[in-house]
């Protein structure tokens, strides 16, 4: 573990340093690394922490998140912990008398990729457990954060406050797709089989007199197709629908026979 100020880091570039200022407890300090890491953000400044740093509180709450505990700078001052970054937006829960951009998390995340990919060295400043951010230093700030949320009830620990800023700031460079179909070992059916399966299961109703009018036949047969179609079976479970019918209409041999 490191103290004083350094020149620009690779790692400020990889994204944002989460710069607390006056923490209080190690315990926090220890959650706010767990929820950086979840989120890929490893660069810890702390400014002035009350009980010092080293300190083993942090360990246990961090959770296996030594790697950013191990990299934490600590300054005596935020002025210090800023002056090698570019862009830094500020976290307060109140609204202060000065003129001053105000974010939403989301829109702090788009405004800092778009920074970090101009090479900027950006930073997000979170103020201490018990007061937050003193009037004094959010002018150091480009831009405030404000978090919305139920306005009767706002409170943020630390730690939530960091893993919304960096979560935002995570899901603003994933190219995750907002759904996905888990299909486990087998492939989302091909439309072969699928028409297979509606053939079988028309042809199998039609025999049993299910289609009881000519003129609804063409309506219930798109019915249960749309049906099948928003189920999105997989090859396997075609397989097993197909079982199911033959089991139902008695085309197969029966259970302990040659």
């Amino acid at each position: 573990m490191t103290s004083g100020t350094n020149p620009r880091m690779p790692s400020i570039l990889g994204g944002p340093v989460i710069i607390l200022d006056q923490p209080q407890l190690g315990e926090n300090i220890g959650t706010v690394a767990r929820a950086m890491l979840n989120c890929g953000l490893t660069s810890l400044r702390l400014v002035s922490p009350r009980d010092g740093w080293p300190n083993e509180r942090a360990l246990g709450p961090a959770s296996g998140a030594t790697s950013v505990l191990d990299g934490v700078r600590v300054y005596p001052s935020l002025k210090e912990a800023i002056a090698d970054l570019n862009y830094v937006v500020a976290t307060t829960a109140r609204p202060r008398d000065m003129a001053k951009e105000i974010l939403t998390p989301k829109g702090a995340a788009k405004a800092l990729r778009k920074k970090t990919a101009a090479g900027d060295a950006c930073g997000i400043i979170f103020g201490c457990e018990r007061t937050g951010l003193t009037s004094d230093n959010l002018p150091l700030a480009d831009a405030i954060v404000s978090v919305p949320l139920n306005p009767a009830f706002s409170s943020l620990n630390l730690a939530q406050s960091v893993l919304i800023l960096a979560y935002e700031w995570f899901q603003s460079g994933s190219d995750i797709p907002e759904s996905q179909l888990h299909t486990g070992k087998s492939e989302v059916a091909s439309k072969a089989q699928l028409q297979a399966l509606f053939d079988r299961l028309e042809g199998e109703l039609d025999e049993a007199g299910f289609f009881t009018s000519a003129e609804q036949k063409p309506s219930m047969q798109r019915n249960m197709r749309n049906m099948l179609q928003r189920a999105r079976l997989t090859a396997q479970e075609t397989n097993t629908f197909q079982g199911i019918i033959s089991a139902l209409t008695g085309k197969r041999k029966p259970a302990g026979n040659a």
